[in-house]
């Protein structure tokens, strides 16, 4: 595996660089004519694509274009963590702040919702949409998930969308989820995970690691890690696989003759193997 630190200040780079390139999804690179990137989503419709992901017209109506061209991720979490009044909730990577902005209207005034990002671009990007959006309750953090900037036991509901994959240690992330979380607290996470082996060479590539992929586990492992960390009632609530999104895998040629070399693989056989699962589990009380 490639050295974490340079994975994480790959990543850093790489995410800091969706802010200036509109129509982009943080779960891959940026869109261009002439992209020969190893993976990305195309958003020529975001609002349908974001559909599939599970948000609904109803939540995305009243936010900012600036929210949603960067924040799609690959699922929404906030669909499954039901969410309720009061709660402090914690979204793991929260970028433009989508899933948060969501997250501090199910909980209402009386709740508070904080995002946590390792880049300080997103964080500035976060706070000026928060204005946009007019909410009180939300709070943007600079931290990252292998060492959360909280204390023990104080949050109900830990999110996060399309991030903990691209962690080099999940199970530190997993930990540190555990720790915060008050007891009979949650996870609900929508992440990237594999049902079979990828090409040793992408998972070499910093660009797969930025684009969820490089770093996804096997899905027993995913869940396992999840165990591993104390936590009960794992359950994977839905799963898809990513052909249903566009990737520029077949456009990039040199991609194509490592496939055929290494693995003998076609791109579409390769993609039948990245499924996005939505996950739930709960710190014992």
């Amino acid at each position: 595996m490639q050295d974490p630190e340079k994975i994480k200040d790959y990543v850093k780079k790489r995410y800091a660089s969706l802010i200036s390139q509109p129509k982009t999804s943080c779960c891959g690179p940026s869109v261009t004519p002439v992209d020969t990137s190893t993976f990305h989503i195309e958003l020529e419709d975001k609002r349908k694509f974001a559909e599939k992901l599970g948000y609904t017209e109803v939540e995305l109506k009243d936010l900012p274009d600036d929210v949603t061209d960067i924040s799609f991720g690959c699922g929404n979490p906030t669909a499954i963590a039901e969410l309720k009044p009061g709660e402090v909730v914690l979204d793991l990577g929260s970028g433009g702040g989508i899933d948060v902005f969501l997250a501090a209207k199910k909980v209402g005034p009386t709740g508070k919702v904080i995002g946590l990002d390792m880049t300080p671009a997103m964080i500035e990007r976060a706070n000026t949409n928060a204005e946009k959006v007019g909410l009180q309750n939300v709070e943007f953090k600079l931290g990252e998930m292998e060492s959360i900037p909280l204390i023990d036991d104080s949050i109900d509901v830990v999110i996060s969308n399309c991030v903990i994959n691209l962690s080099p240690d999940k199970a530190k992330v997993f930990r540190q989820i555990f720790r915060v979380l008050r007891p009979g607290g949650r996870i609900a996470v929508s992440d990237i995970v594999l049902n079979g082996k990828l090409p040793e060479f992408i998972k070499r590539d910093f660009e797969a690691w930025a684009g969820c992929v490089a770093g996804a586990l096997q899905e027993g492992d995913y869940l396992q890690k999840i165990k591993d960390a104390g936590f009960t009632e794992v359950k994977v609530e839905s799963k898809r696989s990513v052909k249903e999104l566009t990737y520029s895998i077949k456009q990039n040629p040199e991609i194509l003759q490592q496939l055929d070399k290494e693995i003998s693989v076609s791109p579409e056989e390769l993609l039948g193997r990245i499924v996005s699962i939505k996950v739930k589990a709960y710190k014992p009380k």
